[in-house]
């Protein structure tokens, strides 16, 4: 086997073992909901780390969520280091107790939602757009209540199922 096949599959093995969902928080947390963390205004920063290479993009955020019924629209304006503005609205249905399935403009077929009383899984393939490229990518989202009231969302970020980044985002209300 040369060196370079050698390299590429003892890198995609390191690759399949990392984890493809985030850790739950530790400490003690207080009890969220989809709906508790986003029915408002909030402003918010977060960081897109690639794993490999450790590059970094980082963005700002207002969101803007409104509840009418069993649906969540979240409508976020994300502002990137690098000039870029996208507006993304998220549209959650509520699909029994602590249960949830959304969409958003990028979303591939509907994300899968489940509140577990104090974090929040959110899991959803999306064709994320950067300039005129369309990458496919999958997330594995926790979202908690820091120990300060800030809502967290820490992100795996796989592609192929393969992890590739990490997302963080912290978000507090307006």
């Amino acid at each position: 086997m040369s060196l370079t096949r050698r390299s590429l599959v003892l890198g995609a093995a390191a690759l399949a073992g990392c984890a493809r969902i985030p850790a739950s928080p530790s400490g003690p947390l207080a009890p969220i909901t989809l709906d508790s963390a986003f029915v408002g205004r909030s402003v918010g920063a977060g960081v897109f780390r690639v794993s490999l290479t450790g590059t970094e993009r980082r963005f700002t955020a207002r969101l803007d969520g409104r509840m009418r019924g069993d649906r969540l629209t979240v409508v976020e304006d994300f502002l990137y280091d690098d000039g870029e503005e996208n507006r993304l609205t998220w549209v959650f249905d509520r699909t029994g107790p602590g249960r949830w399935t959304g969409r958003r403009e990028d979303t591939v077929g509907e994300a899968e939602v489940i509140e577990t009383g104090t974090e929040v899984r959110l899991s959803y393939l999306a064709d994320f757009r950067s300039g005129a490229d369309v990458t496919r990518l999958g997330f594995e989202d926790v979202i908690y209540f820091g120990p300060d009231g800030r809502v967290i969302n820490e992100a795996i970020v796989t592609r192929w199922g393969l992890p590739v980044g990490r997302v963080r985002f912290e978000m507090l209300r307006v």
